[in-house]
Order: C-alpha cells, then structure tokens, then sequence
C-alpha cells in the first residue's frame, strides 16, 4: 500500500493513467558482483506509478552514474500487476534484485534475504525519514525496508452531480448510501459511488469500507479478516451495490479505468489518490468537484494510508557500498523531491516535508493523514492476504458477505 504537494504543468502530466512500462536488466542479473572494468552493477526493479516513472528513474540514474561513474544502474520497470510475480520468479532462479520497489516484504526478511536499512544507508539519510514510516517498515524491532513514498486516500466528489441530484458530500455510510442512489437515479450512464472491486486494488477499497466499520487486517502476529467488524464493512458495500448505488458490475471493475469514468464527469463519488487532482487537471480541468473525508460509518476521521518501500537484497553481499551509495544520492532532497512531486506522493523524509510544506494542492490529504492506518505488511502472510483480496472480494456483488470473507480468511490461513 502508496501524493505530491505540488503539482505544476509537468507534475500534472505525470500523473496521468498508470500505464505498462517495462525494460530489461540488460541481461546482468542480481548474482553478478561487478562489470568486467572492475565497476559494480546495480539490478533496480520498480513498479510503474505513472507514465513518467520509467524517465524519472532513468534521470535519477542518469546523475547517480555521473557522480558514480565506478556504478553503472540496470532499470527494469514493471507494471504493478506483473510485479510481484517477476520478483518472486527472479529469486527463485537466484537472480534477485540488488534494490527493489515494492510493497510486501515481510517474507523476504523470514527468508534473511533483505539487507536490515541501517546497514545500506547514512546515518544522515536513516535520522531523516519520518518516524511513523521508519516504524511501519519494521520487523521484530529492526526496518528492513526504506520508506518510499506515502500516500492517503480521500472521497472525490463531484459537485455539480451532487447538486443535481439535491445531496451534499457525505459523512457517514447513510448519508453516502443516500447520496449515491439518487445521483445514480439522475441517468443519462452517471454512477453514484464508483466501487472498484477487481483484481488491481480490491484490497484498498476493501479496508476503506471495512476499517471504516471499526474492523482491521490484523496486526504484525495475525491477520484477521472473518470477524464481526469486518463483516459490517462487507455488508454495507452489498446494500451499497444491490441499491444501484455503483456503476454496473463492481466485482470486475478495476480502480483506474474507473476514475478516468470520474473524471470524465460521469460518477457521484469515488475514493482517490492525491495523484488524482494531477489526473484530473491533465483530463478533465474543468471539472467542477471537491476533496473531502471519507464517509465512515459512525463519521468519526479514517483514512487508508499506504506506504511503499525500496529494499535490498544481500545477494553476494559484495555491493553493499554501492547500494548505500545510490540510496544516500536518491534521498537527498534535490533528488527525492522532484520525483516524489513528478509522481504525485507524499514525501516520507522530513527533509522533503518540510521543502514542500507550502504547497495546497494536496492539503485535504495531509489532513487526514494523521488518521491513517495501514496494512499489516510486516505480518509475513500479509502478500498472501493480498493476493487473497484481489482474487476473492469481487465475489461480494454475487455470494453473501460472510461467505466471501470466509474464503478470504482460509485462503490466508492456507498461507
């Protein structure tokens, strides 16, 4: 789980749709110690957030190289839904990344495959990132991942479609049931919520309506998903479905493809990112909407927050100096802002936070983001919980809520 605080021409348009970019290692893999002059080979795998992420790596490489010329950086970028599986086949094959940007990586320190972050960064670089991110990135007390960016999530509305239909931004699950239905009672193909069920991030959307009922994930020692609280979360998203309150068929419906629909103007409310007020000035600039809190179902403030990390594997452990090397030049605060605001996060350094402190255009997410809670990602069944969700919560527009998380919960306790 994971945006910027400023967002000028060029930060807009790199926030467009997350679109496939890839590239390849270049046929040096994660085993190799070094070039062939001497020089050491860095294997970086990354997600692709943006259509920019694949440039904006290659100019953070492009000036590591220039002030390293001894380390030469191999980029492959993948999108997010072939991630997990490339990786996970890279280290079987025993060709693992020298730096990954992922999300899960609880499983990787139980394998003892992850270098601990103090080992591969400054003292300087380690003091500055923000307490609460550091914290999440532990495991028994030691971080093993490196803070990357941080995100929150809020209700996008769209304020004439509200007005239409004689309803106000909503608080509580009531209120939003309310207000939806009888946005989607305007016809003419508009939505009143967009409810994003399929496989890309069934289990975001998932914790916004089941943390907002007062249920969890389960913590660092145990993933809980088949208990009462949840099961409110669950139910609500069923009365919100079976009332015609979502677009047509949210058990398929993928995140993205469905917020371009938002900005687009033809859906009452959905939950975004902060890199979708970038989206939406790049799209859609006259669109008239407003960023508010998300709906809960007592009111009370909640917001997912995600969090995704770059880590090291140790692989020959003869590159440690090098990864410490490009990990120091890319947090470095002439470096790290600018991608963190190309890309549309948050920062996690306090070095970036308080760079970009001034800016407004995100101001509704870092409100809310002191109430944020975040996946049990160091819980090391967290990737098969994940992976659970994204298989299985679509079910919801078809079996009874109970049975869905039922299934859920064996699956994860299947490991």
């Amino acid at each position: 789980m994971k945006k910027s605080l400023r967002f000028g021409a060029v930060a807009l348009a790199a926030t467009a749709t997350l679109t496939l970019a890839s590239c390849g290692f270049g046929g040096s893999t994660g085993g190799d110690s070094g070039d062939a002059d001497g020089g050491t080979t860095l294997d970086l795998l990354v997600p692709s957030y943006s259509d920019a992420t694949k440039g904006l790596w290659e100019d953070v490489i492009e000036g590591f190289e220039k002030e390293n010329p001894d380390i030469t950086v191999e980029l492959e970028v993948q999108s997010w839904d072939n991630l997990e599986k490339v990786v996970s086949t890279k280290i079987q094959a025993g060709e693992a990344p020298d730096i990954y940007n992922g999300g899960p990586f609880a499983g990787f320190v139980g394998d003892e495959l992850l270098y601990p972050v103090e080992d591969v960064v400054s003292e300087e670089t380690y003091s500055d990132f923000q307490d609460a991110f550091l914290a999440n990135a532990e495991v028994d007390g030691t971080a093993y991942a490196l803070p990357l960016i941080a995100s929150a999530r809020a209700l996008f509305v769209n304020n004439a479609l509200l007005q239409q239909a004689g309803v106000e931004a909503p608080k509580t699950w009531d209120e939003l049931l309310d207000a939806a239905t009888k946005v989607s009672a305007l016809g003419g193909g508009v939505s009143g919520y967009g409810m994003p069920l399929g496989s890309e991030e069934a289990q975001a959307e998932a914790a916004v309506w089941l943390w907002g009922g007062g249920g969890s994930f389960g913590d660092a020692s145990e993933i809980t998903i088949d208990t009462p609280e949840n099961l409110a979360g669950a139910e609500q998203i069923k009365k919100m479905i079976d009332a015609g309150a979502t677009q047509a068929d949210p058990g398929s419906t993928q995140r993205s493809p469905l917020m371009d629909i938002f900005i687009q103007g033809k859906i009452g409310m959905q939950v975004g990112l902060p890199p979708t007020v970038g989206q939406i000035a790049d799209g859609n600039p006259e669109l008239d909407y407003s960023i508010v809190p998300i709906p809960t179902k007592d009111g009370s403030p909640f917001t997912l927050g995600v969090m995704d990390q770059l880590m090291a594997f140790q692989n020959d452990g003869d590159k440690q100096e090098a990864i410490t090397a490009f990990f120091d030049y890319y947090y470095s605060a002439d470096v790290y802002v600018p991608w963190v605001q190309a890309e549309g996060f948050l920062p996690v350094t306090k070095s970036g936070a308080e760079q970009l402190s001034g800016e407004e255009a995100l101001a509704p997410f870092l409100e809310v983001l002191p109430d944020a809670q975040f996946y049990p990602s160091t819980n090391p069944k967290w990737s098969a919980t994940d992976g659970a969700f994204k298989s299985l919560f679509g079910q919801l527009q078809t079996k009874p809520a109970q049975d869905v998380l039922t299934e859920i919960q064996a699956q994860v306790d299947a490991g």
